[in-house]
């Protein structure tokens, strides 16, 4: 294997302590520096600025877990110093600025990761292939569910969450669409509704769209982080224990042969013939079970070796971003956006 790869992390809030204990966990991985600047207790010297970490030492990889409105000044300096990043989604602030950032990492031939870990979840590798696999049939509809209650404290230890675009259709939505177009293909047109917050801050905790696929599959997803729930991924895929765990799914997959529930990994089906006077049955599809951040973290290295390239790239965390903000504009201007039309918009203005 050779040397292990040296990486560091930038953010040590929730989600970088948790990419720590990720690279703690990969053979052939080390976690070398931290850059955060408010107070922490690492093993490994810790750096108040991406600066000061590459003036002060060498990293082969460096994981962006910043709040968003960061992401693309730090992906910029990392790839200014040629070293590869795991960007955490969303990819950047604006689909623009991530576009700006993902063109200067191809004239570098930099690698960019983004950090959309389910597609590392064998759940969702195994969701994907029976649908690839045509398990269901032509897929014609799917509904996703991503409803919890996020207490106070969630918001006043990071005030930066209370603020417009920290709500949680770019917090939180940005994984399930991700999903449905790994699942889907590509977006054509949204529209949507949002809620202004019942606790008075400035972003949405409420909103809902409709997205139609390329393939002509129609999805429908709603999302909120003030309705208590059982149904949400966090709180049904087992995927991270400080969730209390649900037996339920928060994604249906529909098709013209059979249906998918995720992430019980129920596949139902009819007796004798597709029709709704036969009986219909579930059977449950087998699937193995493994943390998805470790799998990301072990991918990452195998990125930095040369051996693979990326599962989600650049290009994959930008599209998904747009759909994201179509969501937003649909829901803001009460119409319906073609994502298509919506890039030639962008393209003319940065022009």
């Amino acid at each position: 294997m050779g040397q292990p790869i040296k990486l560091a992390v930038v953010g040590a809030g929730l989600v970088g302590q948790r990419h720590i204990a990720a690279i703690e966990r990969v053979e052939g991985v080390q976690l070398t520096a931290v850059v955060e600047p408010g107070p922490t207790a690492q093993s490994v010297p810790v750096f108040k600025s991406l600066a000061e970490m590459f003036e002060r030492t060498s990293v082969d990889g460096v994981v962006l877990s910043t709040p968003t409105l960061l992401h693309v000044d730090g992906g910029m300096e990392c790839v200014t110093h040629d070293v590869p990043v795991l960007i955490e989604k969303p990819l950047a602030a604006s689909a623009d600025q991530a576009e700006g950032l993902i063109d200067f990492a191809q004239q570098r031939g930099v690698p960019i990761l983004v950090g959309h870990h389910r597609r590392h979840n064998p759940i969702i590798q195994k969701s994907a292939g029976l649908i690839k696999d045509g398990a269901i049939g032509q897929v014609r509809a799917a509904q996703v569910t991503c409803w919890f209650y996020k207490p106070d404290d969630y918001f006043d230890v990071a005030p930066w969450r209370k603020k417009t675009g920290a709500g949680p259709i770019s917090v939180n939505l940005v994984h399930d669409v991700d999903l449905m177009r790994h699942f889907l293909g590509e977006v054509v047109t949204v529209q949507a509704q949002m809620a202004p917050s019942m606790r008075g801050y400035e972003n949405e905790d409420l909103a809902a769209a409709v997205l139609r696929f390329e393939s002509g599959a129609v999805c429908t997803i709603t999302v909120s982080d003030s309705v208590v729930s059982p149904w949400s991924w966090e709180l049904t895929s087992r995927e991270y224990p400080i969730y209390p765990a649900t037996n339920e799914s928060c994604y249906l997959i529909g098709g013209s042969e059979g249906a998918l529930s995720i992430p019980d990994m129920r596949l139902w089906q009819h007796d004798g013939g597709t029709s709704w006077w036969n009986p219909i049955k579930a059977t449950a599809m087998p699937v193995s079970s493994s943390d998805p951040l470790i799998n990301q973290i072990a991918h990452f290295e195998e990125v930095i070796r040369g051996k693979a390239e990326p599962l989600v790239n650049g290009e994959e965390g930008l599209k998904t971003l747009r759909v994201v903000e179509a969501i937003q504009k649909a829901a803001m201007t009460q119409k319906l956006i073609h994502l298509g039309a919506l890039q030639e918009e962008s393209t003319t203005a940065a022009e």
